[in-house]
């Protein structure tokens, strides 16, 4: 009886101690980042019968990756905008701005091309594929005519994926340490705003769409770990006629992308009256470290009524307006 009493007591012993090393046991940490890719853009002139138009498609990816370089989670939208103008020079306003996951059904696939599944059900389809894949095996899955593989149609995907792949690319250059783990939750909200100016005899109008793209990995209580921000401005410009000034073959950068060329250092307002004045990118990074614990709601508080941020946001290094940022952010939540 005595030994099966210290047998007992072992075993006992035993579990207990395997399940304090299970407790103990911490979560790998994952590299985060988040990618912007901007298509070319196209352009039509106005006529009498049809107002001209400026189109950009711009792709948000955000990814974890582990420690084989292999992705652990993947997020993508696309913020496929148009805007118009008119044969007597003026901007044409729009009602809103959508992405193609927002649209959902709306956007049509299945109704009007014929498809199986929308456009969100395929991009949802092609974020599972890559999961555990490097980016060398992401790129080898676009096939002719920028369509997937076999795989990735097999999949649930048949649209075209090199933008996607694109944005993912980009993703993964700008990867960084972060404290996400596979328990993570990964997001990522795009923004689109719009701006408008009538042409005049003496100088361009112009219809400018600035698309603002925030990612994060967030816990299970939806507090922000760690964050990405980039944001893409267009300015489509067209004469009193209504015909198109606008350069496409120029290659359209992100603000992040630009760096210091975006000139914030040169021409940017010192509004802390400290006498410098910081690039875009490190404004952003900025906010970026401040959502770091919160909420999206909090995330979206940060904005003062004139679109700049609070005082918290400007102590913190960031004295942009930063309205598209914290609307981008307050679609995480």
């Amino acid at each position: 009886m005595k030994k099966l009493i210290c047998v007992l007591l072992s075993v006992l012993m035993t579990l207990t101690t395997l399940t304090f090393v299970s407790c103990d046991k911490k979560e790998a940490t994952l590299k985060f980042g988040m990618g912007v890719y901007t298509a070319t853009p196209s352009v039509t002139d106005a006529t009498e019968d049809k107002d001209g138009q400026g189109k950009v498609a711009i792709t948000a990816a955000a990814i974890t990756v582990d420690a084989e370089g292999k992705v652990v989670a993947c997020q993508l939208d696309t913020a496929d905008n148009t805007v118009k103008y008119t044969a007597d020079g003026k901007a044409v306003a729009n009602d809103g701005f959508k992405t193609k996951a927002e649209q959902g059904t709306d956007y049509g696939m299945v109704a009007h091309a014929g498809s199986a599944k929308e456009w969100f059900e395929q991009a949802d389809a092609f974020e599972i594929f890559v999961v555990g894949k490097t980016l060398t095996e992401i790129k080898a899955a676009v096939a002719e005519g920028n369509k997937g593989n076999a795989d990735v149609v097999a999949a649930g995907c048949t649209i075209m994926i090199h933008e996607f792949v694109g944005a993912i690319e980009k993703a993964f250059a700008n990867l960084a340490d972060s404290t996400a783990t596979a328990s993570s939750v990964l997001k990522l909200g795009v923004h689109t705003e719009q701006s408008t100016k009538d042409a005049t005899e003496d100088a361009d109008g112009q219809n400018q769409i600035e698309t603002t793209a925030f990612a994060a990995a967030v816990d299970a209580n939806g507090k922000v770990l760690v964050a990405a921000s980039d944001c893409v401005q267009v300015k489509f410009t067209f004469d009193a006629n209504g015909a198109s000034t606008f350069d496409t073959t120029k290659a359209v950068a992100s603000k992040r992308e630009a760096g210091a060329n975006y000139g914030m250092s040169q021409w940017g307002t010192d509004l802390n009256g400290d006498g410098t004045v910081k690039e875009w990118f490190e404004q952003a990074d900025a906010f970026n470290a401040l959502c770091v614990g919160k909420t999206a709601a909090e995330i979206k508080a940060l904005c003062a009524a004139d679109n700049y941020g609070t005082d918290e946001v400007k102590a913190a290094g960031c004295t942009i307006l930063v309205n598209g940022l914290t609307k981008a952010a307050a679609k995480i939540g």
